[in-house]
């Protein structure tokens, strides 16, 4: 099942304004902003089929968009005051440009997505009893106006944090069927790929349990089984002498890779178990099918028949971003990167084996705002991850696969009303159950004296800090601007101060990464310690 976007919403927003004549502007380099759709939702243009205030248009809207024809970004031209997409908890965008910096280059653009910066610190949320979501809905009033003639305080940053219930270390839970899809061409002989893939994967085999299962396929050019599904018990060291025997040689064919593991998936699987395959590469196709689209295609009825997931690990400083992001959002599962063994122990060590049950199946959350207190509002990144708001709760449209343990925190950019008072925003979280797909929903609400304090020097939180720098970070390195945002030198300071707050050593590696992105982008460069897209609309 694929993730549908605003195509339909597109649609029929492109002809209103077609006849309105408006010329559609963007919000990505930091230029003013207009009125929202949510402060047009509150007026005087009729109402829609639903009964809801149908927008008029304008040059800048809220919070979804159409493509420009000039340079294919997102721009804004949302009709309604929803805000709907698919939980995510990659963090591989993060982790890669860390290793980019780490080298003296700043990453690309395209390379950086905010939620997966976001995402990848903790945030402290409280944890449901259940095996659902908690919902917390908080935020603090940025220090500057929106570069449209908003006063200072017009702007806050409003945080919406989803999480589940960490697994019972003592529990039981359901065995893993894992198949391990390896990379062994010859771009992965570079150090930092290959063998921090076979340390990665020696790591696990001592963590799994003895009922887990794994088996192992390698591909170059070709595609070739090393080892058919094989339960832990007494053959570790079998497994262990498959991963050694692996090394580099030919071409890229991700997509013989793919298909192979899927095959051996499917033969292996096992009925009650969590059959996922792990796809380990630096992701440079560069034989047979290397779109993310026709690859999936191949193995589609496997993915939906067998319930089987897609998670990727990427490696290597030259690393194929999107073929990796496409990959495992059309594969139900998410990416990570790793760039050394402290990293890989991170993954393989302390989460995969933890997070191999799921908690929920296809969650989407929608973001509802008040028209009556809320003017405009920009969700900051998870642009691949749009849901038109008329799926929600049609549970044929794919979601996030989350499990325990699991936190995920969408950051919006909201302007307020002057003088309002009252309700901001209701959150609602939708999924799956994992075995009996039968649908839950979880909703949580914010007022707007949950968010008059001052992001920096006020009352609000140190994780709220955290999160607010990260997503500042990411947006100065993908040439973006919003509401509040400081220069990567003071951010740095920021994320040094927070490190020592928080004494949280992942904090400390943000604030070194500023500092480099500082000083390669001409600033002191010191060492730190001294979309929904639209008009913010």
């Amino acid at each position: 099942m694929e993730r549908r976007t605003y195509r339909g919403t597109y649609a029929r927003t492109l002809g209103l304004l077609l006849v309105g004549g408006v010329l559609l502007t963007g919000c990505g380099g930091g230029g003013s902003t207009n009125d929202s759709a949510v402060d047009r939702a509150s007026g005087k243009r009729g109402t829609s089929e639903g009964g809801q205030v149908a927008p008029a248009p304008a040059p800048g809207a809220s919070d979804d968009g159409a493509q420009n024809a000039e340079d294919g970004r997102l721009k804004p031209v949302a009709p309604d005051y929803l805000s709907t997409f698919a939980l995510d908890v990659d963090t591989a965008s993060y982790g890669y440009a860390r290793r980019k910096l780490a080298d003296g280059e700043l990453p690309g653009a395209e390379t950086v997505r905010p939620e997966e910066f976001v995402n990848s610190f903790r945030q402290g949320y409280r944890r449901p009893a259940g095996n659902g979501f908690s919902v917390t809905v908080d935020g603090a009033r940025t220090d500057t106006g929106g570069g449209d003639g908003a006063r200072a305080g017009d702007w806050s940053l409003v945080r919406v944090g989803l999480a589940t219930r960490v697994a019972d270390e003592h529990g039981e839970r359901p065995a893993a069927a894992l198949t391990f899809v390896v990379d062994i061409s010859g771009s992965m002989a570079e150090p930092g790929r290959l063998d921090l893939v076979k340390k990665s994967l020696s790591l696990l085999t001592d963590e799994l349990r003895d009922d887990d299962s794994v088996s192992l396929v390698t591909f170059s050019d070709e595609a070739k089984t090393l080892l058919p599904m094989t339960r832990l018990r007494d053959h570790r060291g079998r497994i262990h002498d498959a991963v050694d025997s692996m090394e580099p040689t030919d071409s890229t064919n991700v997509e013989a890779g793919v298909r192979r593991g899927y095959e051996e998936a499917v033969d292996g699987h096992r009925e009650g178990a969590n059959n996922r395959v792990v796809l380990l590469s630096d992701a440079l196709a560069n034989t047979g099918e290397t779109d993310a689209d026709a690859i999936l295609e191949r193995i589609d009825a496997a993915r939906r028949d067998y319930g089987i997931t897609l998670f990727g690990v990427g490696v290597g400083s030259d690393y194929g971003d999107e073929l990796m992001e496409r990959l495992t959002n059309k594969g139900d599962g998410h990416t990570t990167y790793i760039a050394d063994e402290a990293q890989a122990r991170k993954v393989f060590v302390d989460q995969l084996p933890a997070h191999i049950e799921l908690r929920a199946r296809d969650a989407k959350a929608q973001v509802a705002f008040d028209p009556k207190t809320v003017r405009q509002f920009k969700l900051i990144g998870y642009e691949d991850r749009k849901v038109a708001d008329d799926d929600f709760r049609d549970d044929s449209v794919d979601g996030g696969e989350i499990g325990p343990g699991h936190t995920v925190t969408a950051l919006y950019a909201v302007r307020l009303r002057d003088g309002a008072a009252g309700h901001v925003a209701t959150a609602t979280v939708r999924w799956l159950d994992p075995k009996t797909r039968a649908p839950h929903e979880q909703s949580g609400s914010v007022e707007t004296g949950a968010i008059d304090g001052r992001l920096w020097g006020g009352d609000s939180g140190r994780r709220l800090q955290v999160a607010a720098v990260a997503a500042y970070f990411a947006e100065d390195l993908r040439g973006g601007k919003l509401p509040g945002q400081p220069g990567l030198g003071e951010l740095a300071d920021r994320a040094s101060e927070l490190a020592t707050d928080t004494e949280d050593s992942s904090v400390r590696k943000l604030a070194t990464a500023i500092a480099r992105a500082d000083g390669l982008k001409g600033g002191s460069g010191s060492d730190g310690g001294g979309q929904q897209e639209g008009e913010m609309d």
